[in-house]
């Protein structure tokens, strides 16, 4: 009942960090069934709602990324995809640079390579590991290197 006491904007934080952190725990679960794959989509899009709600711009890129993330784990590509290209374009809408960027192109990687269009995959592929040279700090850079590595070991 604690949460009667939290203003509309922190219980939407509240809830969005939940979801995003439900969501990437189920993503680095190594045997996931079809009901934690199930599972994942309705967090990942939780997130994103409450994201939605009070967030920013960052926040929202961030969400659309990991829906497309999740959509790639879970072979559907379509929607992988559809996911990835808002992320980007928000980034692109927003002047969001960085981190965020690289990730945004890491996600069309991998949604592509998930269609099975290594052409675009490549093209995604090289234009993360471009966007990471601006990625300011060395550990953010290091962590986001080894996320795009795994871009092509999926199978």
């Amino acid at each position: 009942m604690k949460d009667q006491t939290l203003s509309v904007h922190d219980w939407h934080k509240k809830q969005a960090v939940h979801n995003f952190n439900a969501t990437w725990d189920l993503i680095e679960k190594n045997e996931r069934t079809t009901a934690d794959d199930l599972l994942m989509i309705h967090t990942a899009h939780a997130s994103r709602f409450h994201w939605g709600e009070i967030g920013t711009p960052v926040e929202f890129a961030r969400g659309e990324w990991q829906i497309s993330r999740v959509y790639a784990l879970t072979g559907m590509a379509e929607s992988a995809v559809y996911h990835a290209k808002h992320c980007l374009e928000i980034c692109t809408d927003n002047q969001i640079g960085g981190f965020d960027l690289a990730f945004a192109y890491e996600a069309l990687a991998r949604a592509y390579y998930a269609c099975n269009n290594r052409r675009k995959c490549n093209y995604y592929f090289e234009k993360a590991k471009e966007a990471a040279d601006h990625i300011e700090k060395m550990e953010d850079r290091d962590y986001f290197l080894l996320e795009l590595d795994s871009v092509n070991s999926q199978d």
